[in-house]
């Protein structure tokens, strides 16, 4: 019996359970490059780069195995450019008995999926995606009945269930939770560590070829691409960082430093994604790292906290709350995505360096995307599905289901505090605290109001005073609208007017923008 085993371009992992029962004497992988990946949001350059590499060398390793691989290029002749009419096509080809794979990263591949079995006259296996701590049942059934989501309670559940940083059945340290050490601005002598980066090889410079090529227009450069694409690689990535960095990861992974985009960080986000890399083998290196005393708890609990806590959190949100979540946004925003996101053209230092750095490296680590870009996003009003689409598009390890909740319940608090505790708005004085980008800005960070005052703290306010009915019976939020209870309502409208005067000229920047290309 012939099988045609479909592997997509975020399962490139041998151990993947579409491949567990693999026949090379009559089975077939089908991989495939197909257009409408990169172009249903317009990818980073370096992201489609790696994605492609990455396929690409999977499949060189599949064929050193004996199996026999069905490799669409992107450039390939007769290549229909869509997922579902190369299935087809695959499927007449080879006339397999059954298609089988494991289940997509995505609800938009899931439904097509969905339409396989009755195009190809073919049964349809689909698998569970066992390279996750918590299935999507688990995940569901930790949910049911809970009034509120919150992370840190299905973290630690993670934790017992698995035994990780755990002494018997309390957590090792004693404490759960070591995030309040761990906010800790970088003190100015500070050097961090020199990264281990990967220079492009031959199948990289390939992909970077048919990229320019292919997507000539799409944001960000190639030139710094950096991001290994092999498991070899991005092994030697996590034992650099946890030899390098980890030690340093918990106290400083709050801080924001301009010209330094990686500082202590992993940057094993896109290897994780993309399979190259087991969640379980990350977190378990991160624990090694302690119990030998290289690295101490509040780093190691911390990194583990983002992998076993976040990032399982965020992939069952996603699968238990769509479709309709895509679509959630209940502070009613609609400002349109300032140009600015796509060009890195600001007098605002802090989202001029993190945009700059997302347009070299397709990275920025979650600090800057969260109370820089989001931040701002959250306090303009930008609507939900305009950001979210935008940090889908510019990120190397943006894959849906990890990016659209971290986007919409975090960064922006569109779905009104399902995953949240509160919206993550600031004003300047939090990036001035954990950064050096106010340093040198055109504006001035201590400044409230006034053409020089940073636009952070009248936004800021103003998102408070028109967010009022929505908000102000949050707890965490009761001191600032205590604050907010003294002013006058002429200093309230002041500030709205300013905020006002700001976001207006924006949308006029934008305009003339439009009008000039």
């Amino acid at each position: 019996m012939s099988v045609l085993r479909i592997v997509l371009g975020d399962q490139l992992s041998h151990d993947l359970s579409a491949l567990t029962d693999l026949d090379p004497g009559c089975d077939t992988v089908l991989m495939m490059e197909v257009t409408e990946e990169g172009t249903y949001v317009p990818h980073h350059k370096q992201k489609i780069v790696l994605v492609l590499s990455a396929m690409r060398h999977f499949a060189d390793e599949l064929r050193l195995r004996g199996v026999a691989v069905d490799y669409i290029a992107l450039d390939a002749s007769g290549n229909t450019g869509a997922l579902t009419s190369e299935v087809q096509r695959a499927a007449e080809r080879h006339r397999p008995d059954r298609l089988v794979l494991t289940e997509p990263g995505e609800w938009r591949v899931q439904k097509m999926v969905e339409t396989w079995s009755v195009l190809t006259g073919r049964p349809v296996e689909v698998r569970p995606d066992n390279r996750f701590f918590a299935s999507r049942a688990r995940f569901a059934d930790w949910a049911h009945g809970r009034r509120t989501w919150r992370m840190e309670h299905f973290y630690r559940k993670m934790r017992r269930e698995h035994v990780i940083l755990m002494d018997g059945e309390q957590p090792a340290g004693g404490v759960w939770n070591y995030d309040a050490a761990n906010r800790k601005r970088l003190p100015a002598r500070t050097v961090p560590p020199a990264r281990l980066r990967f220079p492009p090889d031959a199948t990289t410079r390939e992909a970077m070829a048919l990229v320019e090529r292919s997507f000539p227009h799409h944001f960000g450069a190639l030139e710094a691409f950096g991001w290994p694409v092999t498991r070899a690689d991005a092994l030697l990535g996590l034992d650099d960082f946890i030899l390098y960095s980890l030690p340093d990861f918990g106290d400083y992974q709050d801080a924001m430093k301009s010209g330094a985009p990686f500082l202590f960080h992993s940057l094993l986000a896109p290897s994780l994604n993309l399979g190259l890399l087991s969640p379980r083998e990350v977190c378990r290196a991160a624990e090694a790292a302690w119990r030998s005393g290289h690295a101490p708890l509040n780093a190691v609990e911390g990194f583990v906290r983002q992998i076993l806590g976040w990032r399982e959190y965020v992939r069952g949100v996603y699968w238990t709350l769509m479709p309709d979540y895509a679509d959630c946004n209940a502070l009613r925003a609609t400002r349109r995505l300032p140009a600015f996101y796509w060009t890195g053209e600001t007098d605002m230092r802090c989202l001029r360096e993190a945009i700059g750095a997302t347009a070299r490296y397709a990275y920025a680590h979650h600090i800057q995307r969260l109370m820089v870009t989001g931040n701002f996003a959250l306090l303009a009003g930008v609507a939900p599905r305009e950001i979210e689409r935008w940090y889908l598009a510019v990120y190397a390890d943006a894959f849906e289901w990890v990016e659209m909740p971290n986007t919409l319940g975090m960064a922006v608090y569109a779905d009104g505090g399902r995953m949240a505790s509160k919206p993550y708005a600031a004003s300047g004085a939090y990036i001035n605290r954990l950064s050096d980008f106010c340093s040198g800005c055109f504006y001035n960070v201590k400044q409230q109001s006034g053409p020089k005052a940073c636009p952070f703290n009248y936004l800021y306010w103003a998102f408070l005073i028109r967010r009022k009915e929505q908000l102000v019976g949050n707890p965490r939020l009761a001191l600032s609208y205590r604050t907010l209870a003294g002013w006058t309502r002429e200093r309230e409208t002041a500030i709205l007017a300013e905020a006002d005067a700001f976001l207006d000229k924006l949308d006029e920047n934008d305009r003339f923008s439009e009008d000039s290309r």
